[in-house]
Parts: C-alpha cells; structure tokens; sequence
C-alpha cells in the first residue's frame, strides 16, 4: 500500500512521505464548537462530513452525543447510511478513572466504557478512543509504577470485551501522564493484547516535547492517527508543525499496511472557522489520500 521514499538525516529530521496512502476521517472534535453553538447535532455530523467536506469516515465524541439510546443509535445508523459514511471510532470522555487508585472505581470505569464498545460495534466503527486517567497524578517512579499496574488491570478488562466484538481499544496522548510516551507506551507491552494499542495525537504535548520523536515513539503501536492541526498559510501548509515530516513518520513506522489506514483531521485553531479550518486540512491531506 505505501510507496514511500525517505530520505534519513539525523534521526527523524529528514523524513519525507512521497507517496503514502491512507483514508481521510473527520474528527468530530474538529465542530464541537457549531455542535455546542446548537448550528448542528451529532445526528448532521454524517451529513456534514459528507456535503461540506466530502469525507467518507467520522470519529464520533461521546460527550456531543444527544443520548446512547438504542432509539437513537438506529436514527444515528440511518443518517450514516444515507450520506454514505463509515464509522471509524467513537472517542470516550467523562466516564472515571481507569488509573483509579481505587480498584471498585477503576473497574467500574472499565465496565462503563463496555457501552460504548458496544455502540461502536453496532455502528460499524473499528474501536473507541479511552483516557489514561487517575484520580491523583503519579509522580515519583513507584508511583508511576502502581499506576501503571491498576492500568493494566482495568484496560486488559475493556480490551478483552472488545475483542469479543472486533472492537479496538486505544489510548490518545490527552494529557497528563498519558502524554509520556515512554510511560504509554510501557502500558502497551504490559498488556500486549492484539487490539489494544494507541491513537497518537500530534499536539497534546507538553510545552519543550520533541513532538516528532514522542509521535514516533507511539507510532508502532497506532490503532489510528490523529491529525490534530491549528492553522495554514497561503501555501496550503500547517504553520505550527511540519506536516510533512509527521506524514512520514506516520508512513514510515508501517502504519497502514495492515488494519486501519485512516488519518483523522482534528482542527483546533482560532483564526479560521471550524469550517474553514478542516477545509484547509482536507486539502492538505489529499497528497495522501486514497
């Protein structure tokens, strides 16, 4: 599937992909603020990502959901239909701590994310996007230690019952300690389970982080690519982060030659509209696209 011709300067410095090919989804994320604003529901996101954008994948955000309702996910599997879309994840917010110090919490966190996998499974998505949260942030390294530890138990009883139903469990950078790398991706082997792995975000760092090297790092163990993006000049290009170069990092740790190849756009910049923003970010990607 990927042809990709690189060129190596030092590390990641002089990758380039020339001609990797990957599908083009749409983070819901990208219009939280027209779907808050009430301009649109989650029920138009299908519509929208197919009219406006011409976009054939979405990645829902639980939190801009009406109601997981059976009622509403057979209105919500109509509209997909119609406008010809496919579901690609359903990314999980507000439902605890999966890194709780306490063990009835964190599995009680685990037990309630079993809805969304099956809502996932029902719209024909490949997995959910979960948090590597705890109620207290692990500092020290016996604390990130233990951490670790409750994390593998509470994750390893989610991926377990995604498997069941085709359903992949992924962990985004999205703060905190879970935008370590080294840390993430430490959780990965301990619980080395085939559908289990992470969605690396290409912002979501701290302030100082190489964020080619930490999305390197995560790459190997993709379950799917966040796009996330800020702003483009006159020539078409993000100006916050060579994109090129995270493209071939992308390309060149595999991503896509087996199991998902879809690269979702999440726009978060201020000085072009929503609409705008993932325009600019479409027609960025189309080098890359299908």
């Amino acid at each position: 599937m990927l042809a990709l011709a690189a060129s190596f300067g030092g590390g990641t410095q002089g990758i380039r992909a020339q001609a990797g090919k990957y599908r083009i989804s749409l983070a819901e994320w990208s219009l939280h603020k027209s779907i808050r604003s009430r301009m649109m529901t989650n029920l138009d996101f299908p519509q929208v990502a197919r009219e406006h954008f011409g976009i054939g994948g979405i990645e829902f955000v639980n939190t801009l959901w009406e109601a997981p309702t059976q009622y509403y996910l057979g209105r919500l599997k109509a509209q997909m239909k119609r406008f010809d879309v496919q579901g690609v994840l359903i990314m999980c917010d507000g439902e605890g701590s999966m890194g709780h110090s306490e063990q009835k919490e964190r599995l009680k966190s685990a037990d309630l994310h079993r809805k969304w996998v099956d809502c996932a499974a029902e719209l024909g998505c490949g997995a959910i996007r979960m948090n590597m949260y705890a109620e207290k942030e692990a500092k020290t390294e016996g604390e990130i230690d233990e951490f670790l530890k409750r994390c593998q138990e509470s994750f390893t009883r989610i991926a377990e019952y995604g498997k069941a139903q085709g359903i992949n469990i992924c962990i985004e950078n999205h703060g905190g300690i879970s935008s370590n790398p080294e840390i993430l991706t430490r959780l990965m082997k301990m619980v080395n389970l085939a559908n289990f792995g992470t969605l690396p975000d290409f912002g979501n760092f701290p302030k100082g982080t190489d964020k080619y090297s930490a999305v390197e790092k995560l790459m190997p163990y993709a379950k799917g690519v966040s796009f996330k993006c800020w702003d483009f000049g006159p020539d078409g290009k993000e100006t916050t982060l060579d994109m090129d170069r995270m493209m071939g990092i992308v390309a060149q740790s595999g991503y896509g030659r087996t199991g998902s190849n879809w690269v979702g756009i999440e726009y978060e910049g201020e000085r072009l509209p929503e609409f705008q923003g993932v325009q600019a970010a479409r027609r960025f990607l189309e080098r890359y696209s299908l």
